[in-house]
């Protein structure tokens, strides 16, 4: 099957595609039990990222069990900054750490080195490609520049990203050249991914939902801009799907300042406004994490109000955010099953 027959990419197209094609964020992940084996296995959860073998394995786990239209790359958006020799560290409880960067850091910043670390991620996409199923989307990602600046800033994460904030109005320039350099790696990093066949990708800003209109527009339309700008000039017909999570209203000129091929949406925007925002582009999107938890009558509800409102233009079923741990893998199969019209 050729790629164009893929039922994302026909959306990523602008295609209506009836049932809609659906994935789901962090479709590999703690909810499943073979996942937690295999992580068991793997060592750290960067070794998890960084082995072919281990990571192709937990991608294809999800596309077994439920048949997704699309399997995303497992790894993490903080791979750049690792290999950015920024010492990350991931420990149970307590999420990523990493060093904190400064001014004096931001300067001394140098992609040199960079892909050649990442070339054990490269080497999993080109593995899923060669194992998917022919009709399955493969799907590369990193994360926004905002995103990551975030983590780099504090050292790890923090509820509204004060740090980053702090050093971006006492030093915008140095903070701009610090989203200027992480766009032009990110745009680097995503290339190898679709070279090494990633069908489309997708950009995560994270974080994006804690600035105001005018820091949305310098930290995180611009920099997602640049990263899809210099993807395209070295891959024209590369397919980007941005999702710029709690901005709200700020998206609604999202697609067109990114010139994405889809947008995102997480589970709190409004159907009403995602619907407008489907008549410019694609959309994916946005049932609350939280129903999958529930299931039941509020898992079903929620489904069928986002089909009612959105089935009939150009969408990518998804979660609003990534599927948490205590996801029943049963309530996942419900809605699969109703987003298909399988009873």
């Amino acid at each position: 099957m050729s790629a164009e027959n893929r039922k994302v990419l026909k959306v990523l197209n602008g295609e209506v595609v009836t049932p809609p094609p659906i994935w789901l964020m962090r479709q590999a992940g703690r909810y499943l039990p073979e996942y937690r084996a295999t992580r068991a296995k793997a060592g750290s959860f960067l070794d998890l990222c960084y082995s072919p073998e281990h990571a192709t394995e937990v991608t294809l786990q999800p596309i077994r069990r439920y048949g997704f239209d699309a399997a995303i790359l497992f790894s993490d958006i903080l791979v750049i900054p690792d290999a950015l020799q920024r010492n990350v560290t991931f420990t149970e409880g307590h999420g990523p750490q990493m060093d904190p960067i400064d001014e004096a850091g931001i300067a001394r910043l140098s992609s040199n080195g960079v892909i050649e670390h990442l070339k054990p991620v490269f080497e999993t996409v080109a593995k899923l490609r060669n194992e998917l199923p022919p009709e399955t989307t493969l799907l590369g990602f990193c994360g926004a520049p905002w995103t990551v600046a975030t983590y780099m800033i504090a050292g790890h994460g923090t509820p509204d990203q004060a740090p980053a904030r702090l050093f971006a109005y006492r030093h915008p320039q140095i903070f701009a050249q610090l989203l200027d350099f992480l766009a032009d790696v990110s745009a680097d990093y995503l290339v190898e991914q679709i070279d090494a066949g990633a069908d489309a990708v997708q950009i995560f800003d994270s974080w994006a939902g804690v600035l105001g209109e005018e820091e949305f527009e310098r930290f995180c339309v611009k920099p997602v801009a640049r990263i899809i700008e210099k993807v395209r000039l070295r891959r024209p017909a590369a397919k980007v799907i941005a999702f710029a999570k709690g901005a709200g209203v700020l998206l609604k000129d999202y697609a067109r300042k990114t010139d994405a091929n889809a947008i995102g949406l997480d589970w709190a925007v409004p159907l009403s406004f995602a619907a407008n925002l489907q008549k410019e582009s694609p959309v994916q999107g946005n049932l609350d994490p939280m129903r999958v938890v529930a299931g039941g009558r509020s898992l079903d509800e929620g489904i069928d109000r986002i089909l009612d409102v959105l089935a009939k233009g150009p969408l990518i079923f998804n979660l609003g955010h990534g599927i948490t741990p205590q996801a029943d893998p049963d309530n996942v199969t419900r809605l699969v099953n109703r987003v298909r019209g399988i009873n």
